[in-house]
C-alpha cells in the first residue's frame, strides 16, 4: 500500500470512528432524556414506525423499517403490549400475521419523543440545506452497507 492509500485509508477509519462516537454519544444522551418516561430509545422509534405505517403495521413491516429480524421485533412488542404502548392482533384470514396498533399510551408516547429538547437541541445550529446534504449523505453510506451486507461470502 502507498502512503497516499494508507493516508486516505486511515481517514475513512477516523471518520468512520467519529461516525460512531456521534452515533453512541447521540444514544446515550436521548437514552437518559426519555428514561424519565420509563422508555427506551428502542420502543419509541418501534412506536414512531408504527405509528407512521399506521393499518399496515405488522411485525414484518416494522422489523424491516428498523432493520431488525422479525423474532426480535415480535419480543419487543410482546413487552410493549404488556407495558399497554400497543396491541398485536391477529389477522382473521392469516393466523400467522400480527397487525401493530398504537395505543393511546403508545401514541401519547410518540407525542412526547417528537418534542424531543435534546435533538432540537442538539441539531438546531444546522441549517436547512446542511440538513439535506448530511441526510444525502446518510443514505447514501446505508445504501453502500446495505449492498455490502447483501453480498454473499
Amino acid at each position: 500500500m502507498n502512503k497516499q492509500t494508507q493516508s486516505e485509508s486511515e481517514s475513512e477509519f477516523d471518520l468512520y470512528l467519529l461516525m460512531s462516537k456521534v452515533n453512541h454519544a447521540l444514544n446515550l444522551a436521548r437514552q437518559k432524556e426519555l428514561s424519565q418516561y420509563d422508555t427506551t430509545t428502542r420502543q419509541t422509534h418501534v412506536l414512531r414506525v408504527i405509528k407512521s405505517l399506521g393499518s399496515k403495521a405488522t411485525l414484518f413491516e416494522v422489523a424491516k423499517q428498523v432493520d431488525r429480524e422479525v423474532p426480535v421485533i415480535s419480543k419487543q412488542t410482546i413487552r410493549m403490549e404488556n407495558d399497554g404502548l400497543i396491541k398485536r392482533i391477529k389477522y382473521k384470514s392469516k393466523s400467522n400475521l400480527l397487525k401493530l396498533q398504537l395505543t393511546k399510551k403508545g401514541a401519547k408516547m410518540v407525542e412526547i419523543s417528537e418534542k424531543s429538547h435534546l435533538v432540537h437541541d442538539i441539531l438546531s445550529f444546522l441549517t436547512k440545506e446542511d440538513r439535506q446534504k448530511l441526510e444525502i449523505l446518510f443514505n447514501t453510506i446505508l445504501m453502500r452497507v446495505n449492498e455490502y451486507h447483501s453480498i454473499d461470502p
